[in-house]
């Protein structure tokens, strides 16, 4: 009996000091884990751990958790990383995991950029454009097809052949239009921007360059021997003006001498002294 009770009481004492350190080591884990704020938090953390890092994070600030290997560490972030959306709770604001053929997004069902190999088409990521719309390999997004459009036709040039107006009877004219909408790849192409046709003219001389140019040439020394000529014509006038104002001077001046005789013969006459 005694044996048995002493038996009791060792099985009983073990018991408790395997209790106790339990206690001890869940005491040491939780302050490891759950260390007050001014023990050393760094970043935007408000609370920390060694080993897990950020466990919660300043306001206004995401808690995002980041993979190490195979571990994963809470960081606290002003706005979320690449292929994360973020999400605003009353106690806590998280960063949430975008769709896999998602690379960035605004929330988990509505995507704004895809990965490689998927098209983009109403928040949703696509391997092949639905009806009606085509792949657009630069912005990886599904967009509607264009077709092309040109403008009216111009009138028609004036007849020529080999690029002269004259010396001919049959020659061509032409007309052009513009593309103002050019297609995308599978839109319908375009027509062409140009078109000839036959045209019938009555036929007329083509003037010669060189007959053209010797009589610019007779023309311009015409021109200048008539400016010659009224140039001589205007000196000979000035010079027959200037001749008869001198004539009609000395003509005036004998006249003047004329009438001056008289009078000097009649007081030079001679005194009758016979009485």
């Amino acid at each position: 009996m005694q044996l048995r009770l002493i038996s009791w009481f060792f099985i009983t004492l073990n018991f408790m000091e395997y209790i106790g350190s339990q206690h001890a080591s869940r005491v040491r884990r939780q302050g490891r884990m759950h260390p007050n704020v001014s023990q050393g938090c760094q970043g935007g953390c408000a609370t920390c751990s060694d080993y897990n890092g950020c466990l919660s994070c300043k306001p206004r600030l995401f808690f995002v958790l980041e993979r190490i290997g195979m571990k994963q560490i809470g960081v606290c972030l002003s706005s979320c990383p690449s292929g994360y959306y973020g999400t605003r709770y009353p106690d806590i604001n998280k960063c949430a995991k975008c769709k896999a053929d998602c690379d960035t997004c605004f929330t988990r069902n509505f995507c704004t950029k895809c990965k490689s190999g998927f098209y983009l088409y109403s928040g949703k990521c696509l391997e092949k454009c639905p009806d009606g719309l085509e792949a657009n390999n630069h912005t990886m997004e599904c967009t509607s097809i264009v077709h092309c459009e040109a403008s009216e036709w111009s009138p028609w040039s004036p007849c020529t052949k080999k690029g002269k107006t004259c010396g001919f009877k049959r020659g061509n004219e032409v007309r052009v239009r513009e593309i103002v909408q050019h297609p995308s790849a599978r839109g319908n192409p375009c027509p062409a921007t140009s078109e000839s046709r036959k045209c019938i003219v009555q036929r007329k001389r083509c003037q010669k360059e060189g007959k053209g140019k010797k009589n610019r040439e007779e023309k311009r020394k015409k021109s200048n021997k008539d400016e010659s000529k009224e140039t001589r014509q205007e000196s000979k006038g000035r010079a027959a003006r200037r001749q008869n104002r001198e004539q009609r001077e000395n003509s005036n001046k004998t006249q003047l001498k004329k009438r001056k005789a008289p009078n000097k013969e009649q007081n030079l006459a001679p005194i009758d002294t016979a009485h």
